[in-house]
């Protein structure tokens, strides 16, 4: 099995192979603290305020080279880029370097392009959107990995700088690779690192209005992705959001289009969200119909599964691998469901805090029985869009639950949203911090409540399920 070794580090960076550098890279990384014998470690100026002290614990912890823009600590030796005879000489023997670069980040950039270029066997699939991202990166590799050795990216880590991580680790033994980006930015950088040959469009929503200053301007960001697809490969997009199906003028790729619409190439009907147990729905491909049932919560995660099933038709996959795949994977929900001591059901949502997906943790909850009570806190990052955001939720909140409890003062804008849906005042509680939420939660919890929590990371509502959870 071929692996990226300190030769392909320097090689990609100089240009000269140093034949007995044969030490293999074990991953790379941006945190010294992180470092594990033979790392590549990445000294990011942004996130290290002293590389001195970071290089020499990182090569305490095995790493075998450290990429830096500034002076290396004393006591490490830093190789000469431009010393062709130094290089030539180069061992395994001579381990650990610091190699000095105008910019770590594009050096490592440069390293992955290189890397990827002898990797020509691996096809990339990747996945952008605003929501969705994550379950559907997920879900496509528990699909592919019934028939093909599959690389994904870890977590949410999706950045410019988490993607050339994460393909460090790619060797010749994997056949597919299956990558969720953000918001697309330096495109060409990450055609060149990723080369994927499917894409997939989750949607477009407002949660990056951060980085961008309209939903038009995201579309616009967003096509650039599909432009880079090759014209043997696939995009596959989401017929039912109408900013999405537009890319379809932009792409040169072949067009395969997911949804809830029987103008969709691969659609469901009779979609039937069973709470904790999964969705039921009968997916439509042709003159092909399949009833499933799939372990993703809400109605919501139809998409999800489309999104999948999709991969799988435009890989050439059996239906019986696809359904296996969609059935039996070991993707990881991001909502939590435990019992608190009081009985009550809580339903654990704060990984974000989108109006996206607030309304979808809104749908599930619609789909429980016994008394539904939210906590939800305010949608971080919206801009312009933070009013007509928690407006929505606000709407969809008094059409749902019997209790509502907002926390903060940006979530006041929901419980306002409530009261004009002629949500009953005596059904809304507004608190100021967590605190108050597990004091209010502890006296007035029924045996017989499903409780959704939901919120930005910055008010730890996390620590709400921590106090009321049971002892196991």
């Amino acid at each position: 099995m071929t692996l990226l070794t300190c030769a392909d580090v320097i090689e990609s960076l100089a240009g000269v192979r140093p034949p007995h550098a044969t030490q293999v890279i074990t991953q790379a990384v941006v945190d010294a603290r992180k470092a594990i014998p033979s790392s590549l470690f990445v000294v990011l100026p942004r996130m290290t305020a002293d590389t001195p002290a970071a290089v020499s614990q990182a090569f305490e912890r095995g790493a075998a080279l450290a990429l830096i823009q500034q002076d290396p600590p004393d006591s490490a030796r830093t190789l000469n880029l431009q010393d062709t005879s130094q290089l030539a000489a180069l061992s395994n023997q001579d381990l650990p370097l610091c190699l000095r670069v105008p910019d770590a980040l594009e050096a490592l950039h440069k390293i992955v392009i290189h890397w990827r270029q002898q990797l020509q066997n691996v096809t990339t699939i990747a996945v952008t959107g605003t929501v969705g991202k994550t379950t559907t990166k997920d879900l496509v590799a528990e699909v592919l990995q019934q028939r093909y050795r599959t690389l994904k990216n870890a977590g949410n880590l999706r950045s410019e700088i988490d993607i050339p991580l994460a393909l460090t680790e790619l060797s010749d033994g994997h056949h597919r690779a299956v990558l969720e980006i953000d918001l697309p930015g330096r495109i060409d950088y990450f055609a060149q690192m990723a080369a994927p040959k499917t894409g997939i469009v989750t949607n477009v929503g407002a949660i990056h209005t951060r980085e961008a200053s309209s939903q038009a301007e995201i579309a616009h960001r967003m096509a650039e992705f599909v432009k880079i697809l090759p014209p043997d490969g696939y995009a596959i997009l989401n017929y039912d959001d109408p900013w999405v199906r537009e890319m379809a003028a932009q792409t040169r790729a072949n067009v395969l289009y997911y949804g809830l619409s029987p103008q969709a190439d691969i659609w469901a009907d009779e979609v039937e969200g069973r709470g904790l147990e999964g969705v039921h729905f009968r997916l439509h491909f042709g003159e092909e119909i399949i009833y499933l049932r799939v372990p993703l919560i809400g109605r919501h995660s139809v998409h999800t599964a489309l999104r999948a099933a999709a991969v799988g038709l435009v890989e050439g996959f059996t239906w019986q691998e696809i359904v296996q795949g969609l059935r039996f994977g070991n993707t990881q929900l991001r909502l939590v469901a435990v019992r608190s001591v009081h009985g009550a059901l809580l339903l654990d949502d704060t990984y974000n805090a989108s109006t996206e997906s607030a309304l979808a943790a809104l749908n599930l909850l619609d789909e429980m029985e016994g008394r539904k009570v939210a906590v939800l806190g305010g949608l971080p990052g919206l801009s312009q869009y933070r009013y007509p955001g928690h407006h929505l939720v606000g709407l969809r909140a008094a059409q749902v639950v019997d209790l509502l409890i907002t926390v903060g003062a940006p979530a006041q804008e929901i419980a306002a949203a409530a009261r004009m849906a002629w949500m009953p005042a005596s059904a809304i509680v507004e608190l100021d911090n967590v605190d108050q939420v597990i004091a209010f939660l502890d006296e007035n919890l029924r045996p017989d409540d499903v409780v959704l929590i939901k919120g930005p990371a910055r008010l730890q509502m996390g620590r709400i399920t921590a106090a009321l959870e049971e002892d196991q």
